[in-house]
């Protein structure tokens, strides 16, 4: 089965809070995403609110709960109580932790898993506990997976930044492509399913669908809203979703 398609709506958030008005309005696209058959959708809530607001959190819930039942939810950020808290009160399928500081203008690397063991493990219990599917933001490093694995986590999402910027540079996009092979091969070995997100656009994704055939699930943000721009919210669904072979 292809991975499967979930939407991040921060970069529509981000357009909205230019003004202090309702649009565009992040759940309205958000049902236009999932009409036209996306999977799920994503949101970051950072501290200073400046995307994704947290009063966004529950209306996004009740769209999937009340429209697209069969959809799911996934909530990332910084497992700081206050992030905790949230996902606990609004219950996404999946919880995303990334190492993110709050200052920082998007995630730009994984966890290390070897020293920040002592801070995942427990957190990663603690989301288990409560029912959460947990994924951790990795980089392209299969040596690390086995930590990853330790945390008691179910997936890695692979930050596939790296592969993004190599937009124009073909042998440079061929090796990180063979990281990101090596590490999600390791990692489903380790018992990890395995996601990736981060600088995915149409032109690259099915090369990477070629090269993790059991990828799980592709998490696209902003070159999706940019290609909206041109093509529509719906049928940039539609090409995101032919990208990734469905």
């Amino acid at each position: 089965m292809p991975a499967k398609l979930s939407v991040n709506v921060n970069a529509i958030a981000m357009l909205r809070n230019r003004r202090d008005l309702p649009w565009p309005s992040v759940t309205g696209l958000g049902r236009l995403a999932l009409a036209a058959g996306a999977h799920g959708l994503t949101v970051h809530p950072r501290p200073d609110q400046r995307h994704i607001r947290f009063s966004d959190v529950p209306e996004i819930r009740a769209l999937i709960d009340d429209e697209f039942p069969k959809a799911e939810f996934n909530i990332e950020g910084y497992p700081s109580e206050d992030f905790l808290q949230l996902v606990e009160k609004h219950q996404p399928e999946q919880v995303t932790l990334v190492p993110d500081d709050p200052s920082q203008a998007t995630s730009d690397h994984g966890w290390d898993f070897a020293t920040q063991a002592g801070l995942l493990k427990p957190v990663v219990a603690r989301l288990k506990k409560g029912g959460f599917r947990v994924s951790l933001f990795a980089d392209a490093d299969p040596s690390s997976v086995n930590a990853a694995r330790d945390t008691g986590a179910d997936r890695i999402e692979l930050f596939t930044g790296p592969y993004g910027a190599c937009h124009d540079d073909l042998a440079g996009a061929a090796k990180q492509l063979e990281m990101l092979a090596k590490t999600a091969d390791a990692a489903i070995a380790a018992g990890l399913a395995v996601n990736a997100g981060h600088d995915l656009v149409v032109d690259n994704l099915p090369q990477l669908m070629r090269s993790i055939p059991k990828l799980a699930e592709v998490s696209i943000g902003h070159g999706l809203t940019a290609d909206a721009l041109e093509y529509g919210m719906s049928g940039t669904i539609k090409r995101y979703l032919n990208a990734c072979g469905w």
